[in-house]
């Protein structure tokens, strides 16, 4: 398409200089003719009719090939034209399908990432202690983080919150101390409501107990343990008291 720009911008300027040398030419004619008029005393000799005769074929040849160049650029523009357009519209199409391409590769990236769900933890930071009895339910924040796959567990609330619509499996472990009056007991919660429970009194030495469960979540359900009212448990660098769960597969 440039080439054919810049190929008419020459020719224009030659077109121009045609048209005023015939131009130019005419009026040189005519004087001529008139002068030899002058001298002959008004006879023309035949020398000077066949040039004029032949002057303007000549005249109507150069417009006539000055025509049949620009009828030529003519079609190779209109030629170009429809080159650059199709080609405009593949582009379009090209970048179209990259674009989609490039949404698929992240739909799956993502797909993949919250397909990596799963968590463990234990109830203590540091160190060793009790933990309860409280008047009233409460719930348990599990702060030492062993793993927290896809960051779906908050070990500042001990809140898990589906971040993908699916199933998943959970796991609690409990540990008390021992003693007439050391009960340990706890429930898993999923929105609030309490799905199973763990419980054990045993007076003479240390006792634990465990459930696990299997759930269907929508994306926001929140999932976490709470400790019993009037319950007692009793953790140390063992790491006793667990809460655990990962995501098995999306619906």
């Amino acid at each position: 398409m440039h080439r054919q720009r810049r190929e008419m911008a020459l020719l224009l300027p030659l077109v121009l200089l045609s048209i005023c040398c015939i131009s130019a030419a005419v009026p040189q004619a005519e004087s001529e003719n008139k002068t030899i008029l002058t001298k002959s005393g008004g006879d023309e000799p035949p020398s000077v009719l066949n040039q004029q005769q032949n002057f303007v074929p000549d005249i109507n040849s150069v417009l006539r090939d000055i025509s049949v160049q620009l009828a030529k650029h003519e079609v190779e523009v209109k030629h170009l034209q429809r080159q650059n357009e199709a080609q405009a519209a593949e582009l379009v199409t090209i970048k179209t399908k990259a674009n989609i391409t490039e949404k698929q590769v992240e739909a799956l990236r993502k797909d993949r990432e919250v397909r990596q769900v799963a968590f463990s933890t234990s109830l203590l930071a540091s160190g060793s202690g009790y933990t309860g009895p409280f008047n009233t339910d409460t719930n348990l924040i599990f702060r030492h983080v062993f793993e927290n796959i896809g960051n779906a567990y908050n070990p500042h609330t001990g809140l898990f919150t589906a971040p993908v619509r699916g199933v998943y499996h959970f796991e609690f472990y409990i540990h008390g101390s021992g003693g007439s009056s050391q009960l340990s007991s706890a429930a898993l919660v999923k929105n609030g409501q309490k799905i199973c429970s763990a419980y054990e009194n045993q007076t003479s030495s240390g006792h634990s107990a465990s459930n696990g469960v299997t759930l269907l979540l929508e994306v926001g359900d929140v999932v976490f343990v709470r400790l019993l009212a009037n319950s007692k448990l009793y953790d140390n660098s063992n790491n006793h008291n667990t809460f655990s769960g990962h995501m098995l597969f999306t619906m």
